[in-house]
């Protein structure tokens, strides 16, 4: 069985988040959606809330599984049984750093392939911090994030007030 591990912030998850986790399982028989707990990052929502909103919007996808994560990616996903980690490709400015973490990760565990995945076209400009400025200034973001997430966003964030 062909395990694959698709990490990130997801703070908040997209439609392109969705995108490339539809992708991941035409390739894969089972997906671990790994939600980093950041040290360095200062999230909008709590790990939890990051989990509970994904998992609300996978909860119909059978082979998909949501956890929180923590420490080095790749002994997660040894630790997970995975043989892939799955990383988007939105533009040609994600590729440098991309391409830095997966060489990185291969010389920690070779075993562990990394993926790239790019997200349909309506989604590569798309990404979660032009969500939350666009969410925080009062804009619409149905288009870029499921309702629940649309919903949480204006719960969390602070409507300006127009005049």
């Amino acid at each position: 069985m062909q395990t694959a591990l698709y990490p990130g912030t997801f703070d908040p998850m997209t439609h392109g988040h969705l995108d490339i986790m539809e992708r991941a399982l035409r390739l894969f028989d089972s997906l671990i959606v790994a939600v980093a707990v950041n040290p360095y990052k200062h999230p909008l929502f709590t790990v939890e809330e990051r989990v509970e909103m994904i998992q609300e919007e996978t909860e119909s996808w059978e082979r998909i599984r949501v956890e929180p994560f923590d420490g080095l990616l790749i002994e997660y996903a040894h630790n997970m049984g995975a043989q892939s980690i799955i990383r988007g490709l939105r533009a040609v400015s994600d590729f440098e750093y991309e391409f830095q973490m997966a060489l990185t990760n291969r010389s920690l565990d070779s075993s562990i392939e990394t993926v790239f995945l790019m997200p349909s076209e309506q989604y590569t400009y798309l990404n979660s911090t032009i969500v939350k400025e666009i969410a925080h200034l009062g804009g619409n973001v149905s288009q870029f994030v499921p309702k629940g997430v649309e919903r949480r966003l204006r719960e969390k964030l602070p409507q300006p007030e127009h005049e």
